[in-house]
């Protein structure tokens, strides 16, 4: 996968939309790959489908999996936390690291995506060993790994997760940069161009207002916007990045109640569409 592979992210379809409708959609719409939950692979499996049958339905539509998500367990002390099933509505915590490094290399999975979920009081050197040793068990299944940085989290900003990920130095490891983190972790886009290219392995595009919600949770996962319906400098981030001489695919990731409301196959022509406009744009 390289920089002209648009991926279509899992979280811009309706949450419950079947495999089967998730690959017809990417298709349809001219995605060369799309993302998934764990929750996505359960559900169809669920439905009665092999891993094969999975493989095999991802390549008749002529698509890959980019990336699975999301490693919740990696930090240190994150792995013993229990999350009741009741209280894990975004069913994030029920897969740990064995279930979804098994999902990820059923579908044939290029990456695996990192996040902060719990903090706690380590350090940028332990987060850099913990990483160290995901990538390092990742690669045993033929997985990059790239670490999502948040803004609520222990890993806010860019600087931290570069800082991890270079401390860690692990040729499958690296970054992923979501448009709306960037913007509300307060990143400049020269920041962004002076890293170094073979550090970015991920790319999400998304838009929202410049000014900051008030839940900032509660925004990321229902309010974003399509690129180019919002106020972020997509033009200028995707030229940043372009700067680094990145290879990474870009993915589009809107988290919308009001897309989801369109349907699958309208959500994912418009994501395309509005897409390939900010793309024309920036070259």
């Amino acid at each position: 996968m390289g920089p002209d592979d648009l991926v279509l992210c899992a979280g811009t379809l309706p949450r419950g939309t079947p495999f089967a409708e998730r690959l017809e959609a990417a298709a349809a719409a001219g995605f060369a790959s799309i993302s998934l939950w764990g929750r996505d692979i359960a559900a169809a499996r669920d439905e009665g489908r092999s891993d094969a049958d999975l493989r095999s339905m991802v390549a008749d539509h002529g698509l890959t999996v980019a990336e699975v998500d999301p490693a919740w367990w990696w930090l240190p002390g994150a792995a013993d936390v229990h999350v009741d099933p009741a209280f894990d509505s975004e069913e994030v915590f029920r897969f740990g690291e064995d279930d979804l490094f098994a999902m990820a290399e059923a579908v044939g999975a290029r990456s695996l995506n990192a996040v902060d979920v719990f903090g706690g009081t380590w350090t940028v050197d332990d987060a850099a060993e913990a990483f160290c040793g995901l990538c390092a068990r990742a690669a045993e299944h033929g997985l990059l790994v790239h670490i999502e940085w948040l803004p609520w989290s222990r890993i806010p900003d860019l600087a931290t997760a570069l800082a991890i990920v270079e401390g860690a130095d692990a040729v499958n490891g690296g970054l992923n940069v979501d448009a709306w983190h960037v913007v509300r972790s307060g990143c400049d886009v020269a920041d962004l161009a002076a890293v170094p290219g073979e550090r970015i392995l991920g790319i999400q595009l998304d838009d929202g207002p410049l000014a900051a919600e008030t839940n900032l949770v509660e925004a990321t996962l229902h309010h974003r916007r399509l690129p180019g319906e919002g106020e972020f400098d997509l033009v200028g981030l995707l030229r940043a990045l372009a700067a680094t001489g990145t290879s990474a695919p870009l993915g589009v990731e809107v988290f919308s109640d009001d897309l989801h409301e369109l349907g699958a196959p309208e959500a994912a022509r418009q994501a395309a569409a509005t897409t390939i406009g900010i793309l024309e744009e920036s070259r």
